[in-house]
């Protein structure tokens, strides 16, 4: 990561006319955001006095890293060369360029974000008056330049021409670094209009002196960033600096960089995504730089291939922030087509894993890779022993809880094992390093845990049926009947006989249902509403009994230990029956408690609880 630098002081009055030729513009990725009136004020005030307002930071536009710009909000077309990005101070810069640089009202906002357009004056007599705060000073007035009272009917002060400024003695803050013009029209209309014009010329004089002076000298500290300094070091440079609204991301400044040749990111992404959303409601979540993930790690691994073939030292495959801003523009426009295939075909593979929707998606950083193997997979993950290793892979990251953090190295190393391994080479190392604890069923309680949500697609996976209609959960039956996971032993039930949340909250105690069905069960015991189905009343017919058992079955559930209410007998026996599915999906034996020494370290499962509590 490059970067150099130098720190000099430069005249606010230069800056200003910097911003008005586009010598100084923002970066296309630098968000827009309005002060309020009462901030602009205090930057005005401080400035008046001569107090310190802040450095600014630029970077010099001459160097290989390039941005599509903009102009200072309310600057004109520029009529010259850009020479350096404002990279920190944006807020500063256009709230000074448009109250003391351009005529046009200033586009600001109340306390209360009303929008509102606004000139400032400066109130002279109060400016010169030391009992008086400097910023009470500063007189915000309409776009009419008119101040209105008892309901827009009387005037208060009337500012609308040059000659009622005069007369008011109320310099207007836009003509700032023209005041010496507006001095001398001042001065001529005092001879002319008033007979006693001492005092009026003496208050003029001496408001030129104390205040407009120290805007004329004041001086704004600049760290200018040198044209090395590399794309990294300028994210990281501004997400430092960056303290206000939603934090910069790579998908910003590529989108800046692109737009330099001419190439609109953001469009074409929010057509990307329109297409992606619109037909698979598990994407729905998917992020911009999600997808500029997965080219990187295509766009990477081909790179480290080519230098592979030719016998040079080959780079790593990478998904970091560093590596998106290195794709270049050709890269992108190269491998977003696949990009977008593998995540439809993504969205089709998580659908026969019965995983649907995006709320029940174990972990969205893992569509990341998946994507990126699909793609580099093409139409070959239709095969049958394909889908057999993607299945397992996905499983495995999914129980084994490895995509939670630190994702971006295990990305790489996803794409890098996937395809090998389907020659014969070793197993990814998702799959080698995947482990589950029987133990962990007895904790997971939380939809925020992806395992959780991989023993509620498992089931549905491996053929659960609804408990009323008895059928299975493919995608028509999962949004018709708004399946979702559900407790078998009622929560209230549970209650009514002592038994702690931290117990029947347990995935071992929930399994897939319809909401008309859990309605029809109710929270009373499992005895008693399987004797309501088998029963049957005028709007549900009976269930015939041996039916019953084949779809309490199809749930892992042995229905002895409902019938009974044999609440503990039934946690024992499911969550034997579910680590034997959890094991079958992965591909190897889970740890069971007997094995664990005593002196395992115990992990802590609760926060996620806890966070879902907070929501």
């Amino acid at each position: 990561m490059t970067t150099s630098f130098q720190t000099n002081p430069y005249k606010l009055s230069d800056l200003m006319r910097d911003c008005h030729e586009g010598k100084l513009q923002l970066p296309d990725f630098q968000r827009g955001w309005v002060w309020d009136q009462d901030r602009i004020t205090d930057l005005l005030a401080s400035i008046s006095e001569g107090f310190p307002v802040g450095a600014l930071m630029t970077l010099d536009a001459s160097g290989e890293v390039s941005f599509a710009v903009r102009p200072v909000e309310g600057a004109p077309a520029p009529s010259k060369d850009i020479e350096a990005y404002l990279l920190d101070g944006q807020q500063r810069m256009t709230s000074l360029y448009q109250s003391t640089y351009s005529t046009v009202p200033v586009a600001t906002q109340t306390v209360k974000k009303r929008p509102i357009k606004l000139h400032f004056y400066f109130d002279i007599r109060a400016a010169l008056d030391d009992e008086v705060a400097r910023s009470e000073a500063i007189v915000s007035v309409p776009e009419d330049r008119v101040i209105r009272e008892n309901f827009g009917r009387d005037i208060k002060l009337d500012l609308s021409t040059a000659e009622k400024e005069f007369e008011h003695l109320h310099f207007p803050i836009d003509r700032m670094f023209e005041a010496h013009i507006w001095q001398q029209a001042a001065t001529a209309w005092t001879f002319e209009q008033m007979p006693e014009r001492g005092k009026h010329l003496e208050l003029i004089n001496a408001f030129m002196q104390g205040v407009v002076r120290n805007f004329d000298q004041y001086q704004v500290p600049v760290i200018k960033l040198g044209k090395d300094t590399s794309r990294a070091a300028v994210c990281l440079v501004f997400e430092k600096v960056n303290t206000g609204g939603k934090p910069l991301d790579a998908f910003e400044l590529v989108t800046a960089m692109y737009a330099a040749e001419e190439f609109h990111l953001r469009d074409d992404w929010k057509e990307r995504r329109k297409r992606l959303v619109s037909a698979q409601p598990v994407l729905e979540k998917i992020e911009p730089v999600e997808f500029l993930q997965a080219i990187s790690l295509l766009h990477t691994k081909e790179v480290r291939e080519a230098a592979t073939a030719d016998g040079k030292d080959p780079p790593a495959i990478s998904a970091t922030r560093n590596s998106l801003l290195q794709v270049p523009l050709a890269a992108y426009q190269k491998y977003a087509p696949m990009v977008e295939d593998g995540y439809i075909a993504a969205a089709k593979f998580l659908h026969s894993l019965k995983i649907f929707k995006a709320r029940d998606l174990p972990y969205q950083t893992q569509l990341v890779p998946l994507a990126a193997i699909l793609a580099d997979l093409g139409n070959t993950w239709e095969n049958d022993s394909v889908r057999q290793k993607l299945a397992r892979w996905y499983w495995s990251g999914v129980f084994g809880e490895l995509y939670g953090s630190a994702t971006e190295s295990r990305f790489a190393l996803d794409i890098r094992d996937f395809k090998p391994w389907l020659s014969g080479g070793a197993e990814p190392q998702t799959v080698q390093r995947a482990s589950f604890e029987e133990r962990r069923l007895r904790t997971l309680r939380s939809r925020l845990s992806a395992a959780y949500k991989g023993v509620h697609a498992l089931l549905m996976k491996s053929g659960a049926q609804d408990f009323k209609s008895g059928q299975p959960y493919d995608q028509a039956v999962f949004f018709d009947e708004n399946v979702d996971i559900h407790h078998i032993f009622p929560q209230a039930w549970c209650k009514g006989r002592g038994i702690g949340p931290e117990i029947y909250n347990s995935i071992v105690n929930k399994t897939p249902i319809a909401s008309g069905t859990n309605r029809m069960l109710g929270g009373v015991a499992p005895s008693l509403y399987l004797a309501r189905l088998t029963k049957g009343n005028e709007s549900n017919p009976p269930i015939d009994p041996d039916r019953l058992t084949t779809i309490l079955a199809s749930h892992e559930i042995d229905e002895t230990y409902l019938m009974s209410d044999e609440f503990a007998d039934f946690m024992d026996d499911r969550r034997q029956k579910l680590l034997v599915l959890i094991e079958a999906a992965m591909g190897k034996e889970a740890l069971k408690e007997a094995e664990v020494p005593s002196d395992h370290e115990e992990e802590d499962y609760y926060a996620e609880e806890e966070l879902e509590a907070a929501e």
